[in-house]
């Protein structure tokens, strides 16, 4: 526990030094999780510190086999409920911000937080580079592909969904929605993916109505001709999702 306490502070630490937070470091684990959490959200994408990737990284493996890892094999459509950073597959899929950062208020619950929270910093690097590259936002509808770093999964495939401020979406909103499961379709096939798993695309905070977003995501991901793709899941968290895709599925 020593050496885990050690590190995780050497973690936090060097991520203070880089920024005024007024942050001070707390002297239990969990405490130090959450504010190595919250750091790692709110850190620019700067380049880090080889230092700083050790000791972020040896943590984070410590907290992904806490959690345990889910491999689900079976080729097929799935339906897992839980948190989607413990799936071991090929890619699973971001709802992201048209930014493609990651979300930076620290320790919120949507999927773009928790995902990046587990891959750790380089993953925010890694788009920013994209970013920079691309010189504009994401287009709704669109997707890229990076690696999973921390993950279980090799790869993330972020998406930008749509942004339904009154809940009632146009006819236009729904086809990009769909969007998102076909480019996100497309580039793991690129990629010769065999296994992908879905969250539930802009349900969120982007308030797609759930029950018409699982009809969408079931029908888009039925009807994508697929040659590399085996195994495809839907991962939800609320059990209102998960009762919606069990009658789709």
């Amino acid at each position: 526990m020593m050496d885990r306490l050690k590190n995780i502070d050497n973690a936090i630490n060097i991520m203070l030094s880089e920024m005024e937070t007024g942050w001070t470091n707390p002297d239990t684990l969990p405490l130090k999780q959450r504010l190595m959490r919250s750091l790692i959200n709110v850190r620019q994408p700067d380049k880090p510190s080889q230092d700083l990737i050790d000791a972020q990284d040896k943590e984070l493996a410590a907290q992904r086999e806490e959690k345990g890892v889910v491999e689900i094999r079976q080729e097929g459509i799935h339906l897992w409920q839980g948190d989607i950073t413990r799936l071991k597959v090929d890619a699973i899929v971001n709802a992201a911000n048209s930014r493609l950062l990651g979300c930076f208020k620290p320790l919120h619950a949507c999927i773009d937080n928790v995902i990046h929270s587990a891959a750790g910093i380089q993953l925010r690097c890694y788009c920013n580079d994209i970013m920079q590259a691309q010189g504009h936002k994401e287009a709704t509808g669109q997707a890229k592909i990076t690696p999973g770093f921390n993950l279980p999964a090799r790869y993330v495939i972020h998406t930008v969904g749509p942004i339904i401020p009154n809940g009632k979406p146009t006819k236009e909103q729904e086809e990009l929605l769909a969007s998102c499961y076909r480019s996100s379709l497309k580039l793991a096939e690129d990629y010769s993916l065999e296994s992908i798993a879905f969250c539930c695309i802009s349900t969120g905070a982007f308030r797609f109505p759930q029950e018409l977003a699982a009809k969408i995501a079931v029908k888009t991901v039925k009807e994508y001709p697929r040659r590399h793709v085996k195994t495809i899941i839907f991962n939800v968290f609320k059990d209102t999702d998960y009762a919606l895709y069990q009658q789709l599925i």
